[in-house]
């Protein structure tokens, strides 16, 4: 407690109402990332060293123009629609010959720890990985609905993996001190799950992830995703929001293909 009066002591009076206020909803809502894409998008534009590159600057105006054109509202008409079921999952695994790769993404563990997804499974015989990907505390059901099955069901295996990536887009929370401080206050309050067979390892991501989620085409936040890789950190099978059965069944016979494949 006294570090955390001494941060704010230290902090401009407007970082400090932020902090106050961001850390108050944390607590209470449990969402981690709660300000929407532009708000993020019109602090980099003002990056001083920007100002004299037109490519930069060009590149700014076409994701303020995409991003603005689909906001908070229109996430929140789809998952009044459908549930956040966007797309149904896929029934079969996707052919190797077809599947690109995941893209790098830089995660932190709660211990501060820092590694990038995916590894490269095969050098340490790891067969498969399941990343579910949450922007919003809104698809935590969603993502319990696909890890809790298959937790069961491989819950003894050593050559699976299974991460589950909570995004924090806000710019203030992305601040090195803040960013340390919450990754405290989260390692603290964090469970400890068995070290032997499969284990549900929490990880964040901080910062903007604009061209990430181009790159996945993911454009709803209050949804969830997941997404089958295999040993090679390409993706054979994905799905979305809230699992069915028959959905669950897919990504458990998928997961033990790739477990086989050589």
């Amino acid at each position: 407690m006294s570090k955390l009066k001494s941060l704010l002591h230290r902090t401009p009076l407007l970082a400090r109402a932020t902090l106050i206020s961001e850390s108050r909803r944390i607590l209470t809502n449990g969402d981690l990332s709660p300000l929407r894409p532009w708000q993020t998008t019109s602090l980099r534009f003002l990056d001083f060293y920007q100002l004299g590159n037109k490519e930069a600057i060009e590149k700014e105006r076409a994701r303020l123009k995409d991003e603005m054109s689909r906001g908070y509202f229109a996430d929140l008409s789809e998952l009044k629609q459908h549930g956040g079921k966007i797309a149904l999952a896929n029934k079969i695994l996707i052919p190797a010959a077809v599947a690109v790769k995941f893209p790098s993404l830089e995660v932190n563990y709660s211990d501060g720890r820092t590694v990038k997804l995916p590894f490269g499974s095969e050098a340490n015989g790891l067969q498969s990985t399941l990343l579910c990907l949450s922007f919003r505390a809104s698809s935590q059901r969603m993502i319990d609905s696909w890890i809790m099955p298959f937790l069961d069901r491989f819950k003894e295996s050593g050559n699976i993996q299974l991460y589950e990536v909570c995004f924090v887009d806000s710019w203030f929370l992305s601040l090195n001190p803040i960013k340390r401080l919450l990754l405290r206050v989260m390692n603290k309050s964090s469970r400890v799950d068995s070290k032997d067979g499969l284990r549900r390892q929490v990880v964040y991501a901080f910062g903007d992830h604009y061209d990430f989620r181009k790159q996945l085409r993911i454009l709803n936040l209050l949804t969830g995703y997941v997404f089958l890789l295999d040993k090679f950190g390409r993706i054979r099978w994905l799905g979305f929001g809230t699992a069915t059965e028959a959905e669950i069944s897919s990504l458990l016979s998928c997961t033990s293909l790739l477990v086989e494949e050589k």
